[in-house]
């Protein structure tokens, strides 16, 4: 399109008019009409003529316009995934998911040899990171496997932007199975990319949602273990195995214990069978570990034929055997508060392995089952009896109780409406064993109310005894003097059993007055008992005293085991859990014990990491509490660690600890290899692209190439020539021919 335009000089027409008015009266002066002939008159008017003309229209100054259309230049992004979920044969005719990608890549190479004529095609691979590959005339090197451990959609969508930038983009085709499986610092989601783009993208998915699951595949997805047993205890591993493709088979489940130092060997076994495909079975094993310390334990299921993935047949943990642990059995009768507190302090100490039955002698059903085998001798170190009625055991239980005290076992009785003489114990084994009297006339059976004439009403201080001040299980603090501030600090007992009498040989370590005794003492034969006549230390923690509660319980059990003496100080380290994936945070604590079980809180601490190549760095730790907590996150590389602390007090040495976690191998890419459409969807969705079959690409390139108009960009262009050299020198030629016919007429 065409057009002329005016640009006067200073906008104004009237200027221009005015100066033509000048100049065409100026022709008015000319030779002398006698002096020249009438021709050269005529030719000198001509040439003066043409001067004004092209004065005036310099003047004037038009301009002609013209506008076209041009295409700007723009690239194409090809962006292909070559991890190792690529590698999958879930793709039409058994292909792998590569072999399909490469094959559609290779029918749209005419497309793309056609579309590269006009515009840049950038092609690109991507894992974690984004590699380049050559693209030229339409064909795209691809390597012959896809070998990548991560699939960073996100960050390899940033990457290609950022080597990009600028550049005007035709459209960026995504062609993965859309899942992302990245650790940090790749993890970013690809959503959070694809809002970047300012063109179109078009995604191609390959694979099925159900990755793996025509394949052959055992997976342990699950491992529970307490963390913490007892020498000679059972422990009892929990797990579940997924089967995949081996409906039917028998499939070998087994644990592994690390019996020494780096050596595994199986100590348990199960076999298991799945009717159906994709079945959780579940899996109850167990062990007695027979060595202290720590070991580690897993749960695998053995490798069978045709498997494709292996890392996942298998977890791991640590377990920490306890040696010189206590085993206390408390058994309970009757619904009270004095339960769940009792059972906080004991859980508190890690040494203590605290196992509770419910018995209501009312209640037949609350009977366990083999009962009767929890007083075999050697099961438990410390029997708690709390309000529960004589007639709730059966047959010899209570004398194979005695039997068990007298060889060494500890006993407490503790304050109830069913215990001592109200619960009948006076016609039982125990009647030689606990250090208070009863009398046939207590008797209160289940069903009747409560006694005044057996039992103390409430409030009742504690107070130690002589001998109370003395013994080890009463020091709730360090020196005597703050021991007896802090008792006579304790909230006061709701009431108590009346104990009538003393055994000969007791000691009564605590009383509310001389005559009422509280907790009493003695020794039989090799066992210790206690008689607490007291149900409402529970109080202690409802008013700021539970520091003195925990300790209270503690040492009472470890003086009626007779442990009293053989305390030895600990440090420790603590983490919540002992497997990690690869570059996850391992948080700890740490933290010292006297030999009483109080924190040390002065306490200098040394932390290492040892990594499974053997590398050591120290950790640095904050304090928190009474506790110090540290944390690592450099854990990329699979294996067993290991945390390495040593304490002192003062420059005092208190003790080192060790404790292991391990980083599994996961195979990041094939553990759950299924293709995510869905994804793809929306990534398309978001950028107002679509979502294609791997077949329709070659189409889906010669639209992106003809269907080009955003790209069209209209360009005005502007031609003047009475600004332009030949203008000027037709000008000055004009003026000089004018001249010069004068000169040579004899004019001048």
């Amino acid at each position: 399109m065409f057009r002329l335009s005016f640009y006067p000089v200073f906008d104004s027409y009237l200027l221009v008019a005015a100066a033509a008015f000048v100049l065409a009266g100026l022709m008015w002066f000319g030779p002398s009409r006698e002096k020249t002939k009438r021709w050269h008159r005529a030719a000198i008017a001509l040439l003066r003529a043409a001067v004004i003309a092209m004065v005036l229209l310099a003047m004037l100054r038009p301009t002609l316009i013209y506008t076209e259309t041009k295409k700007q230049p723009a690239t194409l992004i090809v962006l292909a995934d070559q991890s190792r979920s690529m590698s999958v044969p879930d793709s039409v005719g058994n292909k792998t998911r590569w072999d399909a990608l490469r094959g559609a890549l290779a029918d749209a190479a005419p497309a793309l040899a056609k579309l590269q004529r006009e515009f840049e095609l950038k092609a690109y691979v991507f894992d974690a990171d984004v590699h380049e590959v050559r693209a030229e005339k339409g064909k795209i090197e691809l390597p012959d496997k896809p070998e990548g451990q991560q699939t960073a959609i996100g960050a390899a969508l940033a990457d290609v932007l950022g080597r990009e930038a600028g550049k005007r983009l035709l459209g960026v085709l995504l062609l993965s199975d859309g899942a992302q499986r990245a650790y940090a610092p790749h993890d970013l989601p690809p959503q959070t990319a694809a809002k970047r783009l300012t063109c179109k993208m078009f995604t191609l998915p390959f694979g099925q949602s159900r990755g793996l699951g025509d394949a052959q595949d055992l997976a342990v997805k699950d491992l529970v273990v307490n963390p913490d047993v007892f020498v000679k205890t059972e422990l009892t591993i929990h797990g579940e195995v997924r089967v995949d493709g081996y409906v039917n088979v028998n499939i070998p489940v087994r644990v592994l214990f690390e019996t020494s130092p780096g050596k595994m060997e199986v100590v348990a076994e199960q076999t298991v069978k799945a009717d159906a495909d994709g079945q959780l079975l579940p899996i109850t094993l167990s062990y007695v570990p027979e060595v202290p310390g720590e070991h580690k334990l897993t749960l695998e299921a053995v490798k069978q034929p045709g498997e494709l993935v292996t890392t996942n047949n298998e977890l791991s943990t640590f377990v920490n055997v306890l040696k010189g642990g206590l085993n206390v059995l408390y058994i309970e009768g009757a619904l009270r508060f004095e339960i769940s507190a009792i059972r906080r302090a004991l859980d508190s100490s890690h040494d203590i392995k605290l196992d509770y039955v419910w018995l209501d002698s009312r209640n037949p059903q609350s009977r366990p089952d083999h009962f009767v085998d929890r007083f075999k001798p050697g099961k438990y170190d410390v029997y708690i009896l709390g309000d529960v009625d004589s007639t709730a055991f059966r047959g010899s239980e209570l004398a194979d109780l005695a039997k068990c005290v007298r060889s060494g076992a500890g006993l407490m009785m503790l304050g109830g409406l069913q215990s001592f003489g109200p619960g009948g114990y006076r016609d039982t084994p125990l009647v030689e064993l606990l250090p208070v009297g009863m009398d046939a006339l207590e008797r209160q059976q289940p069903d009747e109310s409560l006694r005044t004439d057996v039992h103390w009403p409430g409030p009742l201080k504690m107070q130690l005894t002589e001998l109370g001040q003395r013994n080890f299980a009463l020091m709730l603090a360090g020196k005597p003097s703050d021991n007896a501030a802090l008792w006579a600090q304790l909230p006061p007992l709701d009431g108590a059993n009346k104990f009538h009498d003393v055994t000969r040989g007791a000691a009564v370590l605590i009383d509310a007055a001389k005559d009422k005794p509280l907790l009493v003492a003695q020794t039989v034969d090799n066992g210790r008992v206690m008689a607490f006549a007291g149900d409402s230390t529970w109080r202690w923690p409802m008013k700021d005293f539970e520091s003195a509660h925990k300790r209270f319980w503690r040492q009472i059990v470890l003086w009626l085991a007779r442990k009293d003496q053989t305390q030895e100080g600990s440090v420790r380290i603590q983490l919540a859990q002992r497997r990690f994936a690869p570059s996850q945070r391992v948080e700890f604590r740490v933290g010292a014990r006297s030999p009483t079980g109080d924190p040390i809180t002065d306490a200098d601490y040394k932390a290492e990491i040892v990594l499974p190549n053997g590398n050591r760095s120290s950790l640095p730790l904050t304090r928190q509490n009474e506790q110090m907590m540290g944390s690592y996150d450099k854990t990329q590389l699979a294996g067993d660690y290991a945390i390495e602390v040593t304490a002192s007090q003062k420059s005092q040495p208190l003790g080192a600890a060790r404790a292991r976690f391990l980083v599994f191998e996961q195979d990041l890419e094939l553990d759950n290899a299924s293709a995510d459409a869905t994804t793809m969807e929306n990534l398309a969705a978001m950028t107002g692209g679509k979502s294609l079959a791997p077949e329709d690409l070659p189409e889906l390139i010669r639209t992106l190439a003809e269907d080009t108009e955003q790209l069209d960009v209209q360009q005005e262009t502007k031609k003047t020539f009475w600004d332009t050299w030949p203008f000027l020198l037709t000008f000055v030629a004009l003026l000089g021919v004018e001249w010069y016919i004068r000169k040579r007429w004899g004019l001048v």
